[in-house]
């Protein structure tokens, strides 16, 4: 979990309280990665309605960070009930951070997440031109299908195991030390 991001960024677990963060994140996002994260167009309202669900039960949401602002996000939303064993990922990078391995790094940390909560079928749902959604997939050995102009991408994750809860557990109190550590840092040093 030693990842490089670009800019001296940081991924971690959004907390409780940061749905602003989010929402801001996806407000921010230009058209066409707008359109790609949602696959298709959405109105501001319908983010600032989304992103106020981030902290709902059943949704794990990381973000990838830069200087203590939401550059990119992956959300893990289970699919019916919070205690299914299906659920869909979706995955929001602000252009300038794009093709840096943020991606990369926002999937393991969500595949890290799904294993640990029992998801047996992680779903990836992009669009058809999408072919940086479609080589991550690829990348972690996901089965795609095309349906209707958009592609689908399953990833069986691994069966948790304690090393696995161990490793959640770790980064899970690195972010929160790093949460609160950025925002002290804003707060004493935000702008007058």
């Amino acid at each position: 979990m030693h990842e490089l991001l670009p800019d001296g960024g940081i991924v971690r677990k959004l907390w409780v309280g940061e749905a602003d963060a989010y929402r801001d994140h996806l407000l921010r996002l230009d058209p066409e990665s707008r359109h790609r994260r949602f696959t298709g167009t959405v109105s501001d309202e319908i983010i600032v309605g989304h992103a106020a669900t981030i902290s709902g039960v059943g949704v794990v949401a990381h973000g990838f960070f830069v200087d203590g602002v939401l550059r990119g996000a992956a959300e893990l939303r289970h699919i019916g009930s919070p205690f299914a064993t299906e659920a869909e990922a979706a995955f929001s990078i602000e252009l300038p951070w794009q093709s840096h391995g943020v991606g990369t790094v926002l999937l393991e940390r969500t595949l890290l997440s799904a294993r640990n909560r029992g998801i047996k079928a992680l779903h990836m749902q992009c669009l058809a031109d999408n072919k940086r959604m479609q080589q991550l997939a690829r990348k972690f050995e996901a089965e795609l299908t095309f349906d209707f102009g958009s592609v689908v991408g399953e990833v069986d994750p691994p069966r948790l195991t304690p090393l696995s809860l161990m490793r959640e557990a770790v980064a899970d109190s690195h972010s929160i030390t790093t949460a609160i550590l950025d925002a002290h840092w804003r707060r004493l040093f935000r702008p007058a």
